[in-house]
């Protein structure tokens, strides 16, 4: 089973690691190396089975790959999940064994942080290797970045679907309002949209005025112009969609949809859908210009991180001009960087 997975997502390495000492399970996938070093975050979760953990990490490491070469990087994908309760399992000990683990790659992999991963974690990891990238000394957390990008794809997403880029008035719905989704709140509000959130963390939901709030099994089919996912993936499918009550899609998570089916079916419902590795690259453009610059520019990484906009356009005609969906013009546009 586990070779049918990497002959289907066509994977180089995949690398199980275990050390009892400090209850470290982790899986490191290394997906494509053939514009650069693999980068991609490490994930702290605690899967329902070892087969959710490889699952996920296949699809998000390949997912790395394409998100890194659409948004113009010399680097490769890869990506790491962590199995288990990050409040219970994670302490310096931990993260220095697993950073050793990221060290025996050699450079073929460079981790970064993810869902329960800090700036801070990766600097203990930085301890054991210097294959890491978004310790606090250097470019740190990537979540503002990420959460501009988003807003830039957004108003790309926007030009299209309404006729102006301009997002005032606008009604969108945020799901996850942490470090990415809270930032992207501000943005929108800035900006005179209107606000519709929900997340399981009620502490969260406090930070963000002047905003309808709505419960977790609500906000995927709030009535609003623009859906914004910035929690965890796979929340759209072919049997679920029929329900959305939005007209475009745009957000931080990744892997939103389970399938691509999903996107041919959003395709056929006249719903913009924006990839989320084209709109969600700010994170990963601002810990890969760490990597691939040798040195650290914030100004060179806002930059960068605002082309998403034009990216997201690009996407956008693409699609038009082959008669596909967005998620299947990303793909071609991606491959073509790579091949």
């Amino acid at each position: 089973m586990i070779f049918e997975k990497l002959n289907e997502y066509e994977h180089e390495q995949v690398m199980f690691v275990q050390d009892k000492s400090v209850g470290l399970r982790a899986i490191i996938a290394v997906h494509n190396t053939v514009r650069g070093p693999a980068l991609g975050g490490t994930r702290f979760f605690d899967y329902a089975s070892e087969e959710d953990a490889l699952f996920d990490v296949l699809r998000l490491s390949r997912g790395m790959t394409l998100k890194n070469a659409a948004a113009g990087l010399n680097l490769g994908g890869g990506k790491a999940v962590i199995i288990g309760d990050s409040k219970k399992l994670k302490s310096r000990e931990f993260l220095n064994s697993y950073g050793r683990f990221i060290d025996s790659l050699g450079g073929k992999y460079y981790t970064a942080e993810d869902v329960n991963i800090s700036s801070q974690d990766v600097a203990h990891m930085n301890e054991t290797t210097k294959y890491v990238v978004g310790t606090p000394e250097v470019s740190g957390d990537p979540g503002p970045f990420t959460a501009r990008g988003v807003y830039m794809g957004m108003k790309a997403g926007a030009k299209e679907k309404f006729g102006t880029d301009s997002l005032a008035g606008k009604t969108i719905a945020i799901q996850g309002i942490g470090s990415v989704g809270g930032r992207l709140c501000k943005y929108l509000a800035e900006e005179g949209a209107k606000l519709i959130i929900s997340d399981v963390n009620s502490a969260a939901l406090q930070k963000v005025e002047n905003a309808t709030v709505v419960s977790p099994e609500e906000i995927v089919f709030s009535e609003c112009d623009i859906f914004a996912p910035c929690a965890m993936g796979a929340v759209l499918n072919v049997n679920n969609v029929g329900n959305l009550k939005c007209k475009l899609i745009a957000g931080a998570a990744n892997n939103v949809l389970l399938d691509i089916e999903t996107g041919d079916k959003l395709t056929q419902m006249g719903i913009l859908y924006l990839p989320d590795y084209i709109v969600n690259a700010g994170g990963v453009i601002n810990c890969g210009m760490e990597v691939s610059a040798g040195h650290y520019d914030v100004n060179a990484v806002n930059a960068k991180v605002d082309e998403i906009y034009q990216t997201t356009q690009k996407i956008i005609s693409l699609a038009k001009e082959k008669n596909i969906g967005t998620h299947r013009a990303a793909d071609e546009y991606a491959y073509a960087q790579i091949n």
